[in-house]
């Protein structure tokens, strides 16, 4: 009898942190602007600028479009710069040994939305490991797993926004949040890794939601 009660605890346990994760991803995703919000953004400029290291200090754009279309540029002595993008077939990044753009075969470009939208379609397993803070702030804490890769996902318990993910080998923090047509979005980005070489801070003073862009815009 007691192994049966054991056992009925223990699934009990698990089904309340599966649900419970979900209820968490669903409330970000209904807060930060609603899913049918989220898959009618099609596109999205960032404009602000990136501090790298201690004062090296750049203005960026990040243009992005479905579905993973991407290219960040810096203005470096008053000319805009690409340093990296994906193109729809070709990945390409800075060579600062030749300060030559380059393509990189093995360049993997990531998705337009992030892994939390329509997660269990993506074959995602989500799971509740409690609540944990960030800084001064109480978070929910989400596993998010598929496969051996796993992402650790920070949500403010009173505002449901995402304040940190933490990826393999990186790690991003959210701050400065505000609405942005309907959705809301982080106008504070800070990464951080191990090796500290690609560290940044990037403070965003526009964010153009469904922009349509140049056809050329993305090509290498």
């Amino acid at each position: 009898m007691k192994k049966l009660l054991l056992l009925l605890v223990l699934i009990f346990s698990q089904i309340s942190f599966g649900q419970t994760a979900k209820e968490i991803i669903d409330k970000n995703i209904e807060l930060s602007g609603g899913l049918t919000s989220w898959k009618l953004l099609n596109s999205v400029l960032l404009q602000g600028k990136v501090i790298l290291g201690v004062k090296d200090e750049y203005p960026i754009k990040i243009y992005q479009q479905r579905p993973n279309l991407t290219k960040t540029v810096l203005t470096i002595s008053g000319k805009e710069t690409a340093i990296e993008g994906y193109d729809g077939s070709k990945g390409y990044a800075m060579n600062y040994a030749t300060n030559k753009l380059q393509v990189y075969p093995d360049y993997v470009s990531e998705s337009f939305d992030n892994d939390f939208i329509d997660w269990e379609n993506k074959g995602f397993e989500a799971k509740y490991l409690g609540k944990e803070k960030v800084g001064e702030i109480y978070c929910h804490k989400v596993e998010l797993t598929k496969n051996v890769n796993k992402n650790l996902y920070y949500f403010d318990t009173k505002t449901y926004m995402l304040l940190k993910e933490v990826k393999r080998d990186e790690t991003l923090s959210y701050s400065d949040y505000k609405k942005v047509g309907n959705l809301q979005m982080p106008f504070r980005i800070e990464s951080s890794s191990t090796k500290k070489d690609g560290d940044f801070v990037m403070l965003l003073n526009k964010v153009d939601v469904n922009k349509v862009f140049p056809a050329n815009v993305f090509k290498f």
